[in-house]
């Protein structure tokens, strides 16, 4: 009965906590939508329906997530501009900290998984300021506002929604204290409810799969993502390289799986800096940096951080975060 309890509590806290919120609060025990998900979650996964009516009492419509979500898209910076943003020295003597504080876990984690603890310790880093900044929004709001006030995308957050009520009965824990982003990503490595189900791992044996606190479970759940990704143990991540003269390539940048041989591209113009087996598959990039325009050449593992967040930008300031956080510890 223990995975119960939290909505015995949002039952019991139904009617003062209406009470409180005040009359210029919205809340959704009456939204058509919340209603029709009630049903939806009564039939599909046996919630008991008073207790999700005493939730949705509690759940409240922030307009101030509605307006973050329809923010024009602010202009895309260039590669070094938005390097600036991830690869400073506070970032990564954070990393190396963490990574000496967590040595064992994160060894432990490489072992099992074959994922490089450097890349563990730059996404929790890109992702939260290790664990400084997981987000200030009740998860609940977030997402019963995005699933029930943001059509748009209201398929994919009321599928998240879903993923959020499930897991949080799942793991006994209450919805309504759970805070993440205010597009509902929860804890050290920001997952999104559907992801948290699919990829987070009790690493440490508590029953308790606990990415909000648990750094252990955290680390163990971003490289379970990555090798249910992709990974490929022990292979790059990505090199520089180098083009002769007018060489262009309309496939710069884009998020695909690689298919083109270092070889191949070495033929049209575009050359790895090393040494790498000619017959590795990459994809070209080209970066605008401090000193002009940069070439690179991102292989399968590139790909799978692409997965995480999909902006080969993105993937190249974990790539180069995990890098320097690396040699700041002694990993060469």
């Amino acid at each position: 009965m223990r995975k119960w309890l939290f909505l015995s509590a949002a039952l019991s806290l139904s009617t003062f906590g209406s009470l409180a919120l005040g009359s210029d609060v919205r809340t959704y025990q009456q939204h058509p939508q919340a209603l029709a998900f009630v049903d939806k979650m009564v039939v599909d996964h046996s919630f008991d329906r008073q207790a999700l009516l005493a939730l949705f009492a509690q759940a409240e419509h922030k307009q101030s997530i509605i307006d973050a979500m329809n923010r024009p898209a602010e202009k895309v910076k260039p590669w070094k501009d938005y390097r600036q943003i991830f690869i400073q020295e506070k970032r990564i003597d954070l990393g190396a900290a963490f990574w000496r504080k967590h040595s064992d876990t994160l060894d432990a984690v490489e072992k099992n998984y074959g994922v490089d603890a450097a890349i563990i310790v730059a996404i929790i880093g890109v992702e939260t300021y290790y664990g400084r900044n997981t987000g200030s929004y009740r998860v609940i709001d977030a997402l019963t506002t995005l699933a029930f006030d943001y059509p748009k995308r209201s398929p994919f957050f009321t599928k998240e929604l879903e993923n959020f009520l499930l897991l949080s009965r799942e793991q006994a824990q209450d919805p309504l204290a759970l805070k993440g982003s205010y597009a509902g990503a929860m804890g050290y490595g920001q997952f999104m409810p559907s992801s948290y189900r699919a990829y987070a791992v009790d690493y440490d044996g508590d029953n308790i799969v606990d990415i909000w606190n648990n750094p252990e479970d955290a680390i163990a759940s971003v490289a379970n993502y990555f090798v249910r990704h992709g990974w490929q143990t022990g292979q790059p991540v990505a090199a520089r390289a180098t083009a002769v003269s007018g060489y262009d390539n309309q496939k710069f940048n884009e998020l695909e799986q690689p298919t083109v041989t270092l070889k191949q591209h070495k033929s049209a113009g575009l050359a790895v800096i090393g040494k790498y087996p000619p017959q590795l598959k990459a994809m070209p990039m080209k970066l605008e940096g401090e000193r002009g325009d940069e070439y690179w050449l991102g292989f399968d593992n590139f790909y799978t951080i692409t997965r995480y967040n999909h902006s080969h930008r993105y993937a190249m300031a974990v790539f180069q975060l995990s890098e320097l956080i690396g040699k700041r510890v002694g990993r060469d």
